[in-house]
């Protein structure tokens, strides 16, 4: 197996396992204890290493038990990974700040992934963010009462 796939691998492998099994423990395997998470649209969404991202993986699942991300496409290059994907999911439990509110919602984003040795050891994140907060129903629609 070439570089190439065998990083493009290990990303499918968090996704699959990590996210959608819930098998949080996977990020000691796929992510180096050096990784760092760069996302604009939440500053303060993660710190600590691979600890800090299975802490937001539970708490994610806790208030969308049901998440599931889908791989739409996946491209890779000398040692990154990009990935578009569709995330979906019911928020049943509190969300930061946002009480439950029962809705379904989908959220699309890129993220791009750096690996070393086999390990991711930096992401840097594009999500739709906005949207989300407006399928929760945080942020009003313009036009809709």
């Amino acid at each position: 197996m070439s570089q190439l796939e065998a990083n493009k691998t290990t990303v499918r492998h968090f996704y699959e396992e990590g996210w959608n099994r819930k098998n949080f423990g996977i990020v000691d395997q796929t992510h180096a204890a050096d990784w760092v998470h760069h996302d604009k649209s939440n500053p303060n969404d993660l710190e600590g290493g691979p600890e800090g991202n299975k802490k937001r993986m539970r708490e994610l699942s806790a208030a969308f038990p049901d998440i599931h991300f889908q791989i739409e496409d996946m491209v890779a290059e000398n040692d990154k990974v990009a990935v578009r994907f569709t995330a979906t999911g019911t928020q049943t439990g509190q969300f930061g700040p946002i009480p439950p509110t029962g809705k379904k919602v989908r959220m699309d984003g890129f993220i791009l992934h750096q690996l070393r040795d086999g390990k991711i050891v930096e992401d840097w994140v594009v999500r739709d963010t906005f949207g989300l907060m407006v399928q929760l129903g945080v942020i009003p629609m313009a036009g809709k009462k």
